[in-house]
């Protein structure tokens, strides 16, 4: 059994595992396991927004079906990195960032791999910024306030006008380039035509005259809006209060209410656009999606970028990784297993408690890969075959259209409101999550006392007040927010071989002998971390190619 100095403990006194107090023998049935979940639903209400809604949807509008295998795997692949940081939390009663601090390599101050997760919480911020602004126009849409941006959207973007010219020009003379197209392309370039028509149509006078501005090479550029900003302001001023004087209860709560919603909701669509002719995805796509394939590129967008970004996002991503154990530290699983001892007692409650932590995980896994699947799969089925890109401002607006041709006119509604829901969860948990990761480092980095309670939360309340408002600020520089939200993707991709790393490193130096997993779990914790070399090192190639080709 290993031993760690105990000045890497960063824990408050009210968390701190102790001999006496706070010690709870773990449930041995079902029921009393299901009775102690929570950490798991917080993460997954954190993840379903970004990756899941925005990230996995736009790999399904540029890619298809192609990627459907890359979607599950990301989505199982990285629950055993998370249970083995769990393990070593519960075991040693440490947070997740103070034992990265321990693991070999340079240091300056702290270790280097703190530095990098400081520059990835930084693009998390964009990523958070991208988040409140998706809210702010969900909000925008569904309760106007001047109706600016409600008209604004309505209007197709630059992109699309240019998109249906090439459309128009390549398929003038006869149809003869049309007739020569695989029958799925065909249908893509049919069902993205109408699409288009009936938008310009509903724009009566002002759509005619957009068409012939971009059919003479004018640009067509967005309008300044103020409603999304106005409802971001107040979304991000209200978070900041709520996460002030929230704690655990409140946001696992709030996460699950949230998830539940719209993950009901996008299931129910899936089914219906299996049960029509024109978006029903047939059993021969289902085998492409798992067919190991890769997209080809169309427009000069790689869709296999979007997809490794989003390997990045969904499921459980770098942040979330990091964040669970301290979700678990707050529920108590580490304080009722007691302070680490030779005591065969300790070990029995340790092994327990580990267990309830595992079923937790593998709860939520289950929960966020259906949703993964399903928002991957509207994606796939409305979008891509309609040639839509949710991009830019149209980001929400051009989501809202996979429910479209279920729900008709009751789509917008009907998405609006899950959408305002899912994202929100995003904003509020990631915010709560990254505010104690953030108030840990703060500690390593010796600017907070370690262990002081009052310090602690003093400097929690005030962080979790400033992180929220910090993220809009992002939002209202004026950042496209797919961009924000795909550009952290790819920092947490670099992040995730350095988690897997650490993962390894922790379960063969410091995993109790008490403890040890079995040699089947052993083998799928190393796949899983291959997994995670293998999205991280594409995204390092890929930041180096656009960078500095």
């Amino acid at each position: 059994m290993h031993s760690t100095p105990s000045d890497h403990d960063t824990l408050p006194p009210s968390q701190d595992p102790e001999p006496q107090h706070g010690v709870i023998e773990p449930p041995r049935t079902l029921t009393g396991m299901l009775a102690n979940l929570g950490p798991g639903l917080i993460i997954a209400g954190s993840i379903v927004g970004s990756g899941e809604l925005i990230s996995t949807t736009k790999t399904g509008a540029q890619a298809g079906i192609s990627l459907l295998w890359l979607i599950i795997i990301g989505c199982i692949i990285k629950v055993f990195v998370q249970i083995e940081l769990g393990r070593y939390t519960i075991s040693h009663g440490e947070t997740t960032l103070s034992a990265l601090d321990q693991i070999p390599g340079p240091r300056l101050g702290v270790s280097w791999l703190l530095w990098y997760w400081a520059l990835m919480m930084l693009a998390s911020m964009g990523q958070l910024g991208g988040i409140v602004g998706g809210v702010g126009q969900s909000l925008a849409i569904a309760v106007p306030i001047t109706g600016d941006y409600a008209a604004a959207v309505r209007v197709p973007s630059e992109s699309d006008f240019q998109r249906y010219l090439k459309w128009e020009a390549d398929f003038a003379d006869g149809h003869a380039a049309f007739d020569a197209l695989p029958p799925a392309q065909q249908t893509r370039v049919r069902l993205g035509q109408e699409a288009f028509r009936r938008a310009i149509s509903d724009l009566g006078d002002q759509g005619e005259h957009l068409l012939q501005a971009a059919r003479e090479g004018q640009p067509i550029k967005d309008p300044t809006t103020r409603d999304d900003k106005m409802w971001a302001i107040l979304i991000g001023i209200l978070t900041s209060f709520m996460l002030y004087g929230g704690r655990y209860n409140l946001i696992q709560n709030v996460s699950t209410v949230m998830v539940v919603t719209f993950t009901f909701v996008t299931l129910g669509n899936v089914f219906a656009l299996q049960s029509t002719q024109q978006f029903a995805i047939s059993g021969d796509e289902f085998w492409q999606g798992l067919s190991f394939s890769l997209p080809s590129s169309t427009g000069g967008k790689n869709p296999l970028h979007t997809a490794l970004a989003t390997f990045g996002i969904i499921g459980v991503g770098a942040t979330e990784l990091i964040a669970y154990p301290y979700w678990c530290l707050e529920k108590g699983y580490a304080k009722h297993a007691g302070q680490r001892s030779s005591d065969a007692g300790w070990a029995q409650r340790a092994r327990g408690w580990v267990k309830v932590m595992k079923v937790d995980a593998f709860a939520s896994m289950l929960v966020y890969t259906i949703a993964t699947l399903a928002f991957y799969l509207m994606g796939v089925a409305v979008l891509y075959r309609e040639g839509r890109d949710p991009v830019g401002m149209r980001m929400v607006s051009t989501l809202s259209q996979a429910y479209a041709p279920v729900f008709g006119e009751y789509a917008r509604w009907l998405f609006l409101i899950g959408a305002i829901a899912v994202l929100y969860s995003t904003y509020l948990v990631a915010s709560a999550g990254h505010s104690r990761t953030v108030v840990d480092a703060l500690k390593l980095f010796g600017l907070v006392p370690k262990h002081n309670e009052q310090a602690h939360e003093r400097t929690l309340k005030w962080v979790s007040f400033a992180f929220p408002l910090l993220c809009l600020v992002i939002f209202l520089l004026g950042q496209d927010p797919v961009t924000m939200i795909l550009l952290s993707g790819i920092m947490q991709a670099v992040m995730l071989p350095m988690l897997s790393g650490a993962a390894l490193y922790f379960r063969y130096t410091q995993t109790d002998v008490r403890l040890r997993p079995t040699i089947a779990w052993d083998l799928l914790l190393f796949v899983s971390s291959l997994g995670m070399l293998i999205a991280g090192a594409w995204g390092a190639y890929s930041q180096y190619q656009q960078f500095f080709k």
